[in-house]
């Protein structure tokens, strides 16, 4: 491993493309309490990049268009709604969580549970199609990896 790699925030960075990069850059921010740390406009409204923080982590996204990376990876809504991955939040507080992620419109998939493992969790997709799960289960510290 380089070893800027072991120096940095955090090393596993998800990307993604939306359709309408700019509103969902809005709506994670209000629904799920991401923070904007980069956001380059592009032409006719589009987003160019983004870097939205949360904790310690971050995703990177784009309007979605028609380059060579575009071609790998498209908006779900444009895919029959599949994805193949989905990023874990740790939240310390996740029935408010859930509560601020239902009030901006997300569609809850699976509901808040408590899981048996002692981790409590939800998933749902924003508006464009993407899954996101939420919990309190830190795998860092968790005594499963004792």
């Amino acid at each position: 491993m380089a070893s800027t790699a072991k120096q940095t925030v955090a090393t596993i960075i998800p990307t993604l493309r939306y359709r309408d990069a700019a509103a969902a850059v809005e709506w994670l921010c209000q629904a799920f309490g991401f923070e904007k740390h980069l956001v380059v406009p592009g032409d006719d409204g589009a987003i160019a990049h983004a870097e939205l923080s949360f904790g310690n982590g971050m995703v990177m996204l784009g309007s979605a268009r028609d380059d060579s990376f575009g071609q790998l990876q498209q908006p779900p809504q444009q895919v029959g709604h599949v994805v193949t991955q989905s990023p874990y939040l740790i939240v310390d507080e996740v029935d408010q969580h859930y509560a601020r992620a239902i009030a901006a419109g997300a569609e809850i998939v699976i509901d808040i549970q408590d899981q048996d493992y002692g981790g409590r969790d939800y998933s749902c997709r924003d508006p464009e199609g993407y899954l996101w799960n939420f919990g309190t289960y830190d795998p860092w510290s968790s005594p499963l990896n004792s």
